[in-house]
């Protein structure tokens, strides 16, 4: 099949959002287990900022067309993929290549969409609700009735996990950066949202649990954050660190490690092995979805942007003014 160049976005030099390009790509065919999709929409995530800046490169053999996250239509299929169709609606997970018209992805990583689910809200699951169901419910083991706590409650993974949380049962708390922001994470299904910039979150967060502390924390932040995380955890509490925007070094007294009987907990997603992704696909077709569906756990859109207005985007994700997900949709969006 001769297909043309493919309209991608990459970043011509670290840098703010200014240097992100649109350029013409080629694909290869896909290979073994591999699928062609004709993308519709694709999320915005901070990793994708951090590759921007030079901070965060593709794994080895990856492109460096920005965009970890998709929907679209399957247009090919390579060898041995039977379990998807050409036409077949999907959303898939990507190390990278999704900020494009058309991307190369592994079958194994993709999931049906249902019928009811638009491609926009559709290209806002990949990324964020894989993170968090894989940190804060299989590696955190939250349950029903717990409290967790989590930073950036705002951000496309704080509304995913408040909504996950409140999906099974489970109270969360959030830390915002204003009292908007705040106001923002209680009206999505936090039960209390602190301000980090005129609170002392440690303080609230043992008030808000009667001097216990959150069974579980959820932290991108890092830095200074991960000895207050200790200070702040509950007996046999878990910790879950996710990115490390403040740093990945600090000075830090592991005392509460012991006496607390703690669990620390961290991963990434993007470099994992294909099977151990295969593996959370599945979880996620099996376990999330019907809680998306079911249980009023859709992603919140923030905002859609074409494709070619990825800097406008990219610039809303750095003033942090965005509440839930930012999206980019393709001309195959536009056309339906």
């Amino acid at each position: 099949m001769n297909v043309p160049a493919t309209l991608s976005v990459i970043a011509a030099r670290p840098g703010g959002p200014e240097v992100l390009e649109l350029v013409r790509r080629e694909l290869p065919p896909p290979g073994p287990g591999e699928m062609r999709v004709r993308v519709h929409a694709a999320g915005i995530n901070r990793p994708d900022a951090m590759q921007r800046e030079g901070n965060y490169n593709p794994p080895p053999g990856v492109t460096d067309v920005l965009g970890l996250e998709l929907a679209g239509e399957v247009t090919e299929l390579g060898p041995d993929v039977t379990r998807f169709a050409p036409g077949d609606r999907v959303m898939a997970l990507v190390a990278g290549g999704a900020y494009a018209e058309e991307a190369i992805v592994q079958a194994d990583v993709c999931i049906r969409v249902p019928d009811g689910l638009s491609m926009i809200e559709a290209g806002g699951i990949p990324e964020t609700y894989f993170t968090v169901w894989s940190n804060l419910f299989q590696r955190a083991g939250l349950k029903q009735g717990e409290t967790v706590l989590l930073h950036g409650g705002t951000s496309g993974i704080g509304v995913t996990a408040t909504l996950l949380a409140r999906a099974i049962g489970a109270r969360m708390i959030t830390t915002c950066g204003s009292d908007e922001k705040c106001r923002a994470s209680v009206e999505l299904g936090a039960s209390d949202s602190i301000n980090y910039k005129t609170q002392d979150f440690v303080k609230v967060g043992r008030d808000l649990t009667d001097g216990k502390g959150p069974d579980v924390i959820v932290d991108m932040v890092g830095g200074s954050y991960m000895q207050r995380n200790l200070d702040l955890i509950a007996e046999d509490g878990r910790i879950a660190q996710i990115a490390f925007q403040q740093g990945s070094q600090a000075d830090l007294n592991m005392g509460p490690l012991l006496f607390k009987r703690l669990t620390l907990t961290g991963s990434t997603l993007r470099a994992r092995p294909i099977a151990m992704k295969a593996a959370l696909t599945q979880a996620v077709e099996q376990q999330v979805l019907p809680l998306i569906l079911e249980k009023d756990a859709r992603p919140v859109i923030d905002s859609v942007f074409r494709l070619e207005d990825v800097q406008d985007a990219h610039a809303r994700l750095e003033a942090s003014a965005h509440t839930g997900k930012i999206i980019l949709k393709t001309a195959a969006c536009e056309e339906g």
